[in-house]
């Protein structure tokens, strides 16, 4: 009686830790999935090769157990000079180049306004970080497409490239790119080391301190719909007497709003000369390149009407380290695309976005902090986290998905990085019609390629099955997950400032700290 009271107990605390690493999380999840994707989840269980391991994550969600092992963020090179060889490890190879650029002459392309650039954001790495930011243009020189050898061309010395990578794949029907090495041995290609910002010196402003309590902006209040805007839903002014200062007329709140304008604008033209004064006073100590990284951004600014400008900053890694639970190892992917969004209003910035696994936080932009002093242009700080990449406003542990802080990412104030120091800027209609269009470069880069852009597949390998000795899933949580689409499915049109409807505008960091990663 006394071993069988002890077994229910093991079986009961079993259960429970099965439903809160299984059920809970699910339930949880923003964006639970349809019957397409468990069908799909069923076919992946039965690439296992052996009927236990089936069995185990079809009703335990224990899944590749035999391939349990440690996966530290560096490796020690392979010393016999000869690739890994696993399971769908595909070989090197390349294919014809087409595609061209936007059709458009250098005079016929838009400039990026002042205001993107002035009020762009600098992204604090993390200090120990493995995966550094990467070159689009890099990374597709180390994948191929995924498809057998025999259904494309093989032509070394025209590969795949970013202006031919949506022709390529809309005639060869490939949606997925894959790496030509095995990511467990850690090719350089994947740290992108060479890309570490170059630090900023003689400031000492990326230390201090940052009012958890600050203040609502007082420059423009709340008076107009800036934060569900596009161009089938123009920007409205609010009328709500709770929203507008009371006793004034109409024309009088119209007079007011457009001084405040004009006081704004006025200011950051005085800001900007200052700056420059500063900066030519100061150039010594802090060199021009402070923060430069030789992997450029990707700046896509979206014109929603009314004056609403939304300036989305895509960041790209080669390589999304995931976070660990009880020293086993969950999320990695190949390719990582992360993201912040930046909503202006007539030239002034409103809110900022903040991208974080498959949601996100929306800040509005008195809340963030800042960095630049009285005589500078106040600029939004964000915080990439470890391995992951994704963005927050804080410095700290931001626990995700799973409950009690088993699964957290980790930000600090590691090397500040300045991505309007180099980019590839694009304004872009989302409202077209046609796939292949929209997208065009700015006439700072007017050379730049668009095809990349409309490319519908996704950036590193597909899911692991079963049958690759580097793939787990336990409790619903995989070794390796499939790589991103890129920065055109991120709902760029969008209305609100998240992605995705329900959102939230939080209005100060202490209310951001208690909110959740799908906000």
């Amino acid at each position: 009686m006394y071993h069988l009271r002890r077994l229910t107990i093991v079986a009961i605390v079993f259960a429970v830790i099965v439903f809160l690493t299984t059920f809970l999380p699910r339930f949880l999840n923003p964006v639970p999935p349809d019957k397409e994707k468990r069908e799909a989840d069923q076919r992946w269980i039965d690439t296992s090769p052996y009927w236990l391991d089936r069995q185990a994550c079809r009703w335990v969600s224990l899944c590749g157990l035999m391939h349990l092992k440690k996966d530290p963020p560096a490796k020690p090179k392979n010393t016999d000079g000869h690739r890994h060889d696993l399971r769908h490890v595909g070989e090197p190879m390349a294919i014809l180049e087409g595609g061209s650029n936007s059709g458009k002459s250098k005079g016929q392309l838009r400039e990026i306004p002042d205001y993107v650039l002035d009020y762009a954001p600098l992204v604090h790495l993390y200090s120990q970080e493995f995966f550094w930011p990467s070159d689009i243009a890099d990374h597709v020189e180390h994948v191929v497409p995924d498809l057998d050898e025999d259904k494309w061309t093989m032509n070394k010395s025209e590969p795949v490239t970013l202006s031919n990578l949506n022709e390529l794949s809309s005639e060869l029907g490939f949606q997925h790119l894959k790496s030509k090495d095995d990511v467990e041995s850690r090719p350089r290609w994947l740290h992108s080391r060479m890309n570490r910002p170059i630090a900023f010196k003689g400031d000492g402003a990326e230390d201090e301190g940052y009012d958890d309590n600050s203040e609502p902006d007082q420059w423009l209040g709340d008076d107009t719909t800036w934060f569900d805007v596009d161009r089938d839903h123009p920007l409205h002014r609010i009328t709500d007497p709770r929203k507008l200062p009371g006793g004034m007329s109409k024309s009088e709140r119209l007079e007011r709003r457009h001084r405040v304008l004009r006081a704004r604008e006025q200011q950051r033209l005085l800001s900007e000369a200052t700056e420059k004064a500063l900066k030519e006073h100061n150039s010594q100590n802090k060199p021009d390149e402070s923060g430069y990284s030789r992997a450029p951004a990707t700046l896509i600014l979206v014109d929603k009407g009314s004056g609403i400008v939304d300036a989305f900053w895509f960041f790209f890694y080669a390589y999304n380290l995931g976070q660990t639970v009880l020293g086993t190892r969950y999320g990695n992917h190949v390719g990582d695309w992360e993201h912040c969004m930046i909503r202006f209003e007539s030239g002034i910035p409103r809110a900022v976005f903040f991208s974080e696994h498959e949601g996100g936080q929306a800040y509005a932009w008195h809340a963030v902090e800042k960095r630049g002093n009285a005589t500078e242009i106040q600029r939004p700080v964000i915080y990439s986290a470890v391995g992951s990449h994704a963005m927050y406003a804080t410095p700290g542990d931001h626990p995700y998905v799973l409950p009690f802080k088993m699964l957290k990412d980790v930000t600090d104030r590691g090397p500040l990085w300045d991505p309007a120091k180099n980019l590839r800027g694009y304004w872009y209609d989302y409202t077209t019609t046609k796939d292949s269009e929209g997208l065009e470069p700015v006439k700072e880069n007017a050379g730049e390629p668009t095809s990349w852009f409309h490319y519908k597949g996704t950036w590193g390998d597909r899911l692991y099955g079963l049958d690759d000795i580097r793939q787990w899933r336990l409790f619903g949580q995989y070794h390796y997950v499939t790589g991103p689409q890129g920065p055109k499915f991120k709902n760029l049109g969008r209305e609100k400032v998240c992605q995705n409807w329900r959102c939230r505008i939080i209005h100060s960091i202490a209310e951001g700290k208690k909110g959740s990663w799908h906000s």
